[in-house]
């Protein structure tokens, strides 16, 4: 087992350091906009972490538009919780994963269904948080034009935020974005030991 350092001192005047660097950092921070979040990469917890920022929008008594691409065909605990709050406009667009629907022009006119949907939030300032959940993945196949969807979140209201999740983002969107997280996958009860997927966690 490693030692810790124990040095109370030393430590002391490692965080007053870092103190002054964060302190510097929020001085600095003055600009306010709406920022665009990428959440990709193949571990999980992409859309667990989306549907963490609905709920702390709705904290912030915010309204919330949500749309939900590729996902469809099963419920999940997420629609269950959210889709009846004050404050959220829930849309479950998609008709189920790509190997399940094995429809490619059926998934086409889902994917544009949902993004017609998602084009009129972007461009109702009402709006102050938009969930674009597996978004990516409709990009990924090439069932949503990837001009259109970038146009429509660059020309959308100044101080509205937009969370996009889905593994295989887009270069491009990822050069838009404000923020852009990638999830590795270290263990995954799934794929490494056949737990099947379970209510709560949802593999």
């Amino acid at each position: 087992m490693r030692e810790r350092a124990k040095n109370p001192e030393r430590h002391a005047r490692r965080m007053e350091a870092k103190q002054k660097i964060m302190k510097d950092r929020i001085a600095r921070a003055q600009k306010e906009q709406g920022v665009l979040l990428v959440l990709t990469g193949p571990g999980k917890g992409k859309s667990s972490s989306g549907f963490g920022m609905v709920a702390r929008a709705l904290g912030h008594g915010m309204k919330v538009g949500i749309v939900q691409f590729i996902k469809g065909a099963f419920s999940t605990g997420e629609e269950a919780f959210f889709r009846d709050l004050p404050n959220v406009d829930y849309h479950v667009m998609g008709q189920g994963y790509t190997w399940e629907t094995k429809n490619r022009e059926q998934d086409v006119e889902a994917a544009n269904a949902a993004w017609d949907m998602a084009s009129a939030m972007l461009k109702d300032e009402s709006y102050d948080l938009i969930l674009l959940d597996e978004l990516n993945i409709a990009l990924k196949y090439d069932y949503i034009d990837l001009d259109r969807v970038l146009d429509d979140l660059q020309g959308r209201p100044e101080m509205q935020h937009v969370v996009i999740t889905g593994r295989s983002a887009p270069a491009e969107l990822v050069d838009l974005a404000d923020t852009v997280t990638e999830m590795a996958v270290v263990k995954h009860a799934f794929k490494d030991q056949g737990v099947k997927a379970q209510k709560g966690v949802e593999l």
